[in-house]
């Protein structure tokens, strides 16, 4: 099985990228997100540890946002009680799709957590900033002050490049996506 990781800057189509591959993909932010909705022992954890900030189950988004927002150790709190969770459920994806040529994982924080393994093959989505930054404005509920502290737990994205095995382009018109696409999945499947 090839494990193909999309590495990028937020807002530069990761998922979107992930997503036009065509082969299963792990997507750690909807896994999160289901977390928040479905999983009562998290809201207990997160409570225990942010009882300000954590009320009533489901968590809702707008209880995270002030949550990281309300305190600079709350994200990392955060982060140390989700981040296994999330860690077990890609470990669970990958043995489901043993069988699979090809897995794509699209997880934001891929390398800062060290789960890019040797074998693994990154590919970062390169868009330009000013573009980012349109379609991160037209996002509803973008709040640039969250947008801000999530970049500051990123590694710089010139390391996530150097790191990269192929670099795509993503200037959001889906003909050159997929064309590159296409291209980057020759090339790896004739290794």
């Amino acid at each position: 099985m090839i494990k193909i990781a999309i590495l990028g800057d937020i807002g530069s189509g990761k998922s979107y990228a992930a997503n036009n591959f065509g082969y299963p993909v792990f997507n750690a932010d909807l896994e999160v997100s289901k977390i928040y909705k479905n999983d009562k022992i998290f809201f207990t954890k997160l409570k225990k540890k942010l009882p300000k900030y954590f009320q009533s189950f489901p968590i809702k988004k707008k209880e995270v946002i002030r949550a990281i927002l309300g305190s600079r150790i709350n994200l990392k709190i955060i982060t140390k009680i989700i981040h296994p969770e999330i860690r077990k459920k890609m470990n669970l994806f990958i043995k489901k799709n043993r069988k699979k040529e090809i897995v794509i994982l699209d997880i934001p924080l891929y390398l800062e957590n060290k789960l890019n393994k040797k074998k693994d093959i990154l590919i970062f989505i390169q868009s330009k900033k000013e573009e980012i930054n349109k379609k991160l404005y037209n996002r509803k509920n973008f709040d640039f002050v969250l947008f801000k502290k999530f970049k500051k737990i990123q590694l710089p994205l010139e390391i996530k490049k150097k790191h990269s095995n192929f670099v795509i382009k993503n200037n959001f018109t889906n003909k050159s996506l997929k064309k590159d696409i296409k291209r980057i999945l020759k090339i790896i499947k004739n290794k």
